[in-house]
């Protein structure tokens, strides 16, 4: 299978899966290939999206219909054409390696950029699924398969010891890294650790901006290494605009898991007599640290948004991604496109694709 048609399999996955950006939906026209796949996967997928939260309570059906749609949006010919353009890829052949993957589940689809790069570019993959995430990879090597039969033999599921691979990509805490390291550290391999994000604000910020950003913080329930967790923010910040801004998020306190962590910050933060702002389904404290407990929100004061420039700058290497005004910086990611990745947004910054095709 050459990389043409490794393309545009992914491409019409891509088709196939923005469907389920909203429930009950279908592309039409339909084209006979796509007909098919519908007949055969739809339902399938659709139930899993209905259920995950039935595993894994954090996976509610609005989150993976988002990241399905986006997922589904990023896969198309002409994107995916663009990404690639950049990197010399050679067929591997008879010298593909198998590539084990140790995928997180901390948010949907975690594993999959991860699962795409291995497999176009032109290598086997062996994954070991996250347990709060172990359905909608094997849905999607089954659909792949089904869309081009010679991935059969390219994708292989690990539940036990990893064993019989070439190379490791492998996404995990601090503490699983050096763990990782331990067992993995002999292969060519990427390790990936916590991060973080953070968002830069002056003060001036429109409410639908700030209403833009609050998808930054509460998409994926602040879970995801690109979840703003950390706000710099001007002296004498007035977040009473912010709260009713981020409001489109008050049904959060609904959702058992984030209420009984809200419950339990607010205890800790008035028994400990911490100074913060309770919104009425989220914190805000000032925390110099980038990484916060689930329903807490830090800040931190900066003089002027080159201090805070300088200071992200610092901690480049603890953050995926920092938002705000696209205008403060060429690296700054606009408000509200924190949880929307491109195919060349890498996990830790690291770049999967150098990496594959340079095995």
């Amino acid at each position: 299978m050459i990389l043409e048609e490794r393309i545009k399999a992914f491409a019409k996955l891509g088709i196939f899966l923005e469907q389920f950006s909203t429930p009950g939906n279908t592309r039409e026209p339909m084209m006979p290939w796509l007909e098919e796949l519908n007949k055969q996967f739809y339902r399938p997928l659709d139930l899993v999206i209905q259920n995950s939260h039935i595993q894994n309570p954090w996976f509610t059906e609005d989150n993976l219909r988002h990241a399905l749609g986006h997922a589904g949006r990023s896969l198309n010919m002409g994107d995916i054409a663009a990404w690639l353009n950049r990197y010399r890829i050679t067929e591997p052949g008879e010298t593909a390696r198998t590539v084990a993957v140790i995928m997180a589940g901390n948010i949907p689809l975690a594993g999959f950029h991860d699962m795409l790069c291995v497999l176009i570019s032109g290598h086997h993959l062996l994954a070991k699924l996250s347990l709060k995430d172990d359905q909608l990879m094997k849905l999607f090597a089954e659909i792949l398969c089904f869309i081009n039969n010679d991935f059969q033999g390219k994708i292989g599921f690990e539940e036990g010891r990893l064993k019989d691979f070439d190379a490791v990509i492998a996404t995990g805490s601090d503490n699983t890294a050096r763990y990782f390291e331990y067992y993995f550290g002999k292969y060519p391999h990427i390790i990936r650790k916590n991060r973080n994000s953070a968002s830069i604000l002056d003060g001036s910020e429109t409410k639908e901006e700030l209403q833009a950003l609050s998808d930054d913080v509460f998409r994926y329930f602040g879970l995801g290494c690109r979840s703003v967790s950390k706000l710099l923010v001007p002296e004498n910040y007035d977040f009473t605009i912010l709260i009713e801004a981020f409001s489109g998020y008050r049904h959060l306190i609904n959702h058992n898991q984030w209420a009984n962590n809200y419950d339990y910050q607010k205890a800790i933060h008035l028994i400990d007599h911490k100074p913060h702002l309770d919104s009425g389904f989220f914190l805000i404290r000032e925390d110099e640290s980038y990484n916060s407990p689930i329903a807490v929100l830090n800040n931190e004061t900066v003089k002027n948004s080159g201090h805070a420039l300088d200071i992200t700058g610092k901690n480049k290497d603890i953050l995926q991604c920092v938002t705000g005004k696209p205008s403060l910086s060429a690296n700054i990611v606009p408000f509200g496109r924190a949880q929307e990745p491109g195919l060349a947004d890498f996990a830790d910054n690291i770049d999967t694709m150098e990496f594959l095709v340079n095995l």
